[in-house]
């Protein structure tokens, strides 16, 4: 069975999709750095932060020359739901003899990397949700990769469509 990995970007605020891109791999490992990448090619600048799921952690893509500049919160484990991560000080950094795998988890455990990640779960996820409950999108309807990709592409295009209409709807009635 031939299967996809969609892959989004989205703003912070406005859960406006700024990247997007389809993948024939069954994980995320290898995705942070390209879609980071397309979200500076996209916009002329690059994010100033960015947060994602455990599912996106490698060694060799927090340490992308691609995302130098980019104050990044990746998850390195799962966390039990319900289960809070202990506080910590300041993160300590690879420079200082710590693993990039263990300076994250100190970052993450820190009172602003538990914030900034929390916050993931509120920007990408409804986003993802948007789309699967009320497009009502569960499957492609194209076969092929470069089909597939143009078919999420043009899905990605009409979630910011409707998004930016609603907004705009919703300033005409303040």
């Amino acid at each position: 069975m031939q299967g996809y990995n969609a892959q989004i970007v989205a703003d912070s605020e406005s859960q406006i999709i700024v990247a997007c891109d389809l993948t024939d791999q069954t994980n995320d490992k290898q995705q942070l750095a390209p879609m980071l990448e397309q979200v500076e090619q996209n916009l002329g600048v690059k994010p100033e932060a960015a947060s994602a799921d455990t599912g996106y952690w490698s060694e060799a893509q927090v340490s992308d020359e691609r995302l130098r500049g980019i104050e990044l919160y990746v998850a390195t484990g799962k966390q039990k739901h319900g289960e809070a991560a202990e506080a910590a000080g300041e993160q300590p950094t690879p420079e200082e003899g710590v693993s990039r795998l263990e300076a994250m988890k100190q970052k993450l455990k820190s009172e602003a990397g538990r914030a900034i990640y929390k916050m993931r779960k509120a920007i990408v996820e409804p986003v993802f949700g948007q789309i699967k409950e009320w497009r009502r999108f569960r499957r492609f309807s194209m076969r092929g990769k470069g089909q597939v990709r143009a078919e999420w592409k043009l899905i990605c295009l009409t979630h910011n469509r409707l998004k930016l209409f609603r907004s705009a709807r919703s300033w005409q009635t303040a």
